[in-house]
């Protein structure tokens, strides 16, 4: 076995004595145990997930659903780039959650903001389905839906090539559909992409690059 336990190990002793897990010689990626925990993967606003390592290619349509919940009112959710301009966003800005598409003539974006007290950033879980099929995307928030006119009908591909990055992205990295570089803080779950008749569910614990994201561990309350 070479990849590490979702767990929790607690009061451990080697011949007869208790180790002090407060204060270790050395430590990585062990976050803390929390009481009651939650299916989900934790971000704690100081990075990212990268997935598909060889790159991901959206082009004409892809559906993306996912569950997150979180207390901050910004957070990149999920980007997925090109050198050139072709890209797909989504975040969180001012509470709002924002989706980006530029298919390479031009980025347009669709935006959900609740109504009244209702808030996105109050700490419960909410749906998201974000969909793009050639020039046209929507995006449906808890059921509520909002779409966007493309005044681009020419232009239906998104030729990216990148890797999916979700709750952030390097400084290094380019992303043509994101507006904020703030990492989320929160917890997402049941991240699905699909194409046509393939649809893939991503583990983030198989993820090639993680910078503070814990997998199969979320709080069940904001920490």
């Amino acid at each position: 076995v070479t990849h590490s336990i979702p767990a929790c190990i607690g009061s451990m002793t080697i011949n007869g004595k208790q180790l002090d897990n407060e204060s270790p010689v050395s430590i990585f990626a062990v976050n803390k145990c929390y009481e009651t925990v939650q299916d989900g993967t934790f971000f704690d606003g100081s990075g990212f997930a990268a997935l598909v390592r060889e790159g991901y290619k959206v082009r004409s349509d892809v559906n993306i659903t996912l569950e997150f919940r979180t207390t901050a009112a910004h957070g990149v959710l999920l980007g997925i780039s090109s050198a050139r301009v072709d890209a797909i966003g989504l975040e969180i800005v001012h509470g709002k959650v924002l989706f980006h598409v530029n298919n390479g003539a031009g980025r347009i974006t669709t935006s959900y903001e609740p109504r009244g007290t209702n808030s996105l950033c109050d700490g419960k879980w909410h749906k998201l389905q974000a969909n793009k099929s050639k020039h046209h995307i929507s995006l449906i928030i808890d059921g509520n839906l909002v779409h966007t006119d493309n005044p681009y009908v020419q232009s239906t591909s998104a030729d990216t090539n990148n890797p999916i990055y979700v709750g952030g992205y390097p400084a290094d990295v380019k992303q043509n559909c994101l507006t904020s570089k703030t990492s989320f803080r929160g917890c997402l779950r049941n991240l699905v992409l699909t194409k046509g008749q393939h649809t893939e569910l991503f583990d983030f614990s198989r993820a090639f690059d993680l910078r503070g994201v814990f997998p199969h561990s979320c709080p069940g309350a904001e920490h």
